[in-house]
């Protein structure tokens, strides 16, 4: 295995661990509205307080996956950053005021008591989450649906040769995939009658996941080279993928949450992995004059991956550990009461 192999790898890796990290984060943001209404005797703000407390401690350095990715992937394969981030400028752009909007909004939420303050940023929560993941697995449907690259690895075409139906269906699978993993994280992080909410609302939110998981893979298969790829590793990451959400249901009947969890952990493991599988060789797919983008002709040279590799194995473990020792000093439930929340 060559360097430019194990960037391409690295690269997967941290995409992978932001969308599960950050993914239960949106999902947990987009039902901010809905879970934090009063009940069992905790008034409204109290019950939207403590779902944000479920991920107060996380959703920052959760965040830092993204900034790891892009870091990585504007260092090690230059070419494929100026040629995405240039052709992607209007989503890339909406996405970081949304990501913005969402953490000033944590940190500006509980300065005042006032409820239009609260509920305003309340709404920036909702929103954030939202938009932020419909971006990215839009981003993510169009790269490997391909786009038009001319012959000077440049983007050719405009905004809305982005905004196709496998995007915009890509973009809200990913979405849907989010609330449902959540949902379930949600259910694991508090107690009482808002479990109870969350509980009765996980089965139907799997449902409306599998039936749009199934239209995407069934897009996926008619709008991308998947029937192209030589082996069986990318066929391998779709049925996976597919099993690991029908086996979150089952979990889920059973409530046996950390099960059903890791399942909808798995299934957004494995549709990056399928993003990625279906690319390699490439990191952008050209259906223009141009040639495909390439980890090699997209790569930084050798001494910079090396130097780059060296960093990276000193570091990331590092984070990863940090991480996990974040987790493990938040792992208790939080319950509905005002003395005990922070947000």
């Amino acid at each position: 295995m060559d360097l430019n192999i194990l960037w391409f790898i690295l690269v997967a890796v941290l995409y992978v661990g932001f969308f599960i990290l950050e993914g239960f984060d949106f999902g947990v943001g987009i039902l901010l509205p809905f879970m934090g209404k009063a009940g069992g005797g905790a008034s409204g703000d109290t019950m939207r307080r403590t779902v944000i407390n479920t991920i107060g401690p996380h959703w920052d350095g959760n965040e830092v996956w993204l900034l790891a990715a892009g870091g990585a992937t504007f260092a090690a394969f230059p070419m494929w950053y100026a040629t995405m981030f240039s052709g992607f400028y209007l989503p890339f752009f909406l996405l970081l005021i949304f990501l913005i909007i969402r953490g000033v909004a944590f940190e500006f939420r509980g300065k005042d008591d006032n409820p239009s303050w609260r509920g305003l940023w309340d709404g920036c929560i909702f929103l954030g989450s939202l938009i932020t993941p419909f971006l990215l697995g839009a981003t993510f449907s169009n790269l490997v649906r391909g786009v038009p690259i001319d012959d000077q690895m440049l983007y050719a075409g405009g905004f809305l040769y982005l905004l196709n139906p496998y995007a915009l269906l890509g973009g809200v699978t990913v979405v849907m995939v989010c609330v449902l993993h959540g949902a379930i994280f949600l259910s694991m992080k508090t107690t009482g009658d808002l479990r109870e909410r969350v509980h009765k609302t996980i089965p139907g939110l799997w449902v409306v996941s599998v039936v749009l998981a199934v239209a995407f893979l069934v897009a996926t298969f008619t709008s991308t080279g998947i029937r192209d790829k030589p082996g069986i590793l990318t066929w391998l990451a779709l049925i996976a993928s597919a099993l690991a959400l029908l086996a979150a249901g089952y979990f889920i009947r059973r409530k046996r949450d950390g099960w059903a969890f890791g399942m909808t952990t798995l299934t957004l493991a494995l549709v990056i992995v399928m993003f990625f599988v279906i690319l390699f060789p490439n990191v952008m797919i050209s259906t223009g004059p141009g040639s495909n983008l390439t980890i090699y002709n997209a790569s930084s040279g050798p001494y910079s991956l090396k130097v780059l590799t060296v960093v990276a194995v000193i570091l990331l473990p590092i984070v990863i550990a940090y991480q996990a020792w974040t987790y493990w000093v938040f792992r208790k439930r939080i319950e509905a009461k005002p003395e005990t929340l922070t947000y």
